[in-house]
């Protein structure tokens, strides 16, 4: 019962990280305009994400564009989002690795060994893909916090953390939290399997009770007279 509630806490997890990894991709809430200084326009807005930058005027007015190449991206930027397209394609493959380890699942037999294993290969998917939400989105946070407090680039120039980099903080643990979950059940599930119930070597069946009375007594038929 342990084993299955870990099961389906891990693919709960596992889902939700999957969903916030392909969200973080396409958001382009990754790097937003900071009002500070002279710069107090507010009613205009730029967001800038790694499919493209967008513009909000006034909160009625939103225009975004696809970059057109990637080399107008900045190195940091560039390196996110192949790093976010491979979390994306992981995450998916985790997650239906985990779907063929369940202990629902009939399609891979039922033997909670292999299913075991299954969970296991599905638990380090994720981590692993944590591990590659969490580098992308910390390295433009430093990148952002960086030019923030460098005082020779312009006021204009600076940028604040976006929702995108919260949503992928967020994302990398759920991923990590599935990852470690699954873990500890592919562990339940092999512990289960190797464990056998006992066997009396030894069993006093009727055929045997029988030969235990009829046994030949040690004393002869003269020492009964």
């Amino acid at each position: 019962m342990a084993t299955s509630a870990l099961q389906y806490a891990g693919l709960v997890l596992g889902g939700f990280g999957m969903v916030g990894t392909v969200a973080v991709t396409i958001m382009p809430q990754w790097r937003v305009s900071a009002f500070i200084g002279s710069n107090i326009v507010v009613f205009e807005t730029i967001w800038e994400g790694l499919w493209m930058n967008c513009i909000r005027q006034a909160n009625i007015r939103m225009q975004c564009k696809i970059y057109d190449s990637l080399l107008a991206l900045s190195p940091d930027l560039q390196a996110s989002r192949g790093l976010m397209c491979a979390a994306s394609v992981l995450s998916f493959l985790a997650f239906m690795t985990a779907v063929l380890g369940m202990k629902c699942t009939r399609c891979t037999g039922d033997g909670d060994k292999a299913k075991g294993h299954i969970l296991l290969t599905a638990g380090i998917m994720f981590i692993i893909t944590g591990l590659v939400v969490l580098i992308p989105v910390s390295w433009v946070a430093n990148y952002i916090i960086r030019d923030f407090y460098n005082p020779i680039v312009d006021n204009g120039q600076k940028r604040e953390l976006g929702e995108a980099l919260y949503l992928g903080w967020t994302t990398a643990l759920m991923l990590l939290a599935g990852g470690a979950t699954f873990c500890c059940a592919s562990y339940g599930n092999e512990k289960s399997s190797s464990y056998r119930y006992s066997i009396p070597s030894h069993r006093t069946t009727p055929k045997s009770y029988h030969m235990e009375k009829k046994s030949p007594s040690v004393y002869s038929k003269s020492q009964y007279v």
